[in-house]
């Protein structure tokens, strides 16, 4: 999803969604009859009284339910007007250097936090890709099957590109670059060192942003070795860079991380060469090619003198 163009509608048909719910509860639209505006103490005394709630339950549940649904279309409204200004990131309270969400955010943002758990994890569980093909373009390409897409893949040896989920893998990492503003770390316990830089999906981080988490993937790999001459850690570094799928904006990360590695020579070459052969449906949408440009010609480019 994170390489989808408009990926805010998203989070506007949710509002959309939620404000027709809205307007059924309340009567406005469909065969219900007007809500009442207000319930009056004498009406809810003699419904108790008489034993009889029924008249007063139907209406509380829809004033209930029209009060979360309306809830509901303000803030995915609001958030999909963020994820379009690209501004925002730190709403929903992501603690930076520890990757947690706090309580306070699952409650206040509900109506965000739900759906976007439950379609990452079904994206996540059925996700499916095209595997990798070097067969020429000119040729007929036989029909394959799509292979499930697993929750990182390593492009390069060391080098991962995954989700949320990356987790899973159960890998001690030597950094991780988390891009996620919805989802807290899940790795932060396997990792020697942290980096998050929180962006809303399909919004890719700035040439500052990418100079920073590149440097940090080297720096990451350097002190994981050294570590390493003392015992103290064991094996090769492996650096993970994920977000909520693994398709954009880590995608995006890992193209300037190998550039600046010296493993490719533009951010062309490094999705072409070195990222989707390893994970197909890694892709990049305008935002992350311009940004990306604009990093190579600041960072690569501008110091070679080009």
């Amino acid at each position: 999803m994170g390489a989808v163009h408009g990926v805010y509608l998203k989070y506007v048909g949710l509002s959309a969604i939620s404000l027709c719910g809205y307007q059924m509860m309340v009567g406005n639209i469909g065969p219900m009859d007007p809500l009442p505006l207000a319930i009056s103490s004498d009406r809810m005394m003699l419904a108790t009284s008489s034993g009889s709630n029924g008249e007063l339950l139907g209406p509380l549940l829809r004033l209930g339910t029209a009060s979360v649904l309306g809830y509901s279309a303000v803030v995915n409204g609001a958030i999909a007007i963020m994820f379009r200004l690209r501004r925002g990131m730190s709403l929903v309270g992501k603690d930076r250097m520890e990757g947690t969400i706090p309580l306070w955010s699952y409650v206040v943002l509900f109506p965000f936090h739900l759906p976007t758990y439950a379609y990452t994890y079904f994206h996540t569980k059925y996700g499916t890709m095209k595997p990798h093909s070097k067969a020429p373009q000119s040729k007929p390409v036989k029909k394959v099957e799509k292979v499930t897409v697993p929750v990182a893949s390593e492009v390069q040896p060391g080098w991962w590109v995954g989700g949320c989920y990356a987790n899973r893998l159960n890998k001690n990492w030597a950094g991780v670059v988390d891009l996620t503003v919805e989802f807290p770390e899940r790795c932060r316990s396997k990792t020697l060192r942290y980096l998050c830089l929180p962006t809303w999906d399909g919004v890719p981080c700035s040439p500052e942003q990418l100079e920073k988490a590149a440097n940090f993937c080297i720096e990451a790999r350097e002190e994981w070795n050294r570590l390493k001459k003392t015992g103290t850690v064991e094996g090769e570094p492996h650096i993970l860079i994920h977000c909520a799928h693994g398709r954009g904006r880590s995608t995006t990360v890992m193209c300037a991380a190998l550039v600046k590695m010296g493993l490719f020579a533009t951010y062309q070459e490094a999705l072409e060469n070195g990222i989707q052969p390893g994970r197909p449906c890694c892709k990049l949408n305008t935002m992350m090619k311009t940004n990306l440009a604009e990093w190579q010609r600041i960072y690569i480019d501008g110091k070679k003198g080009i």
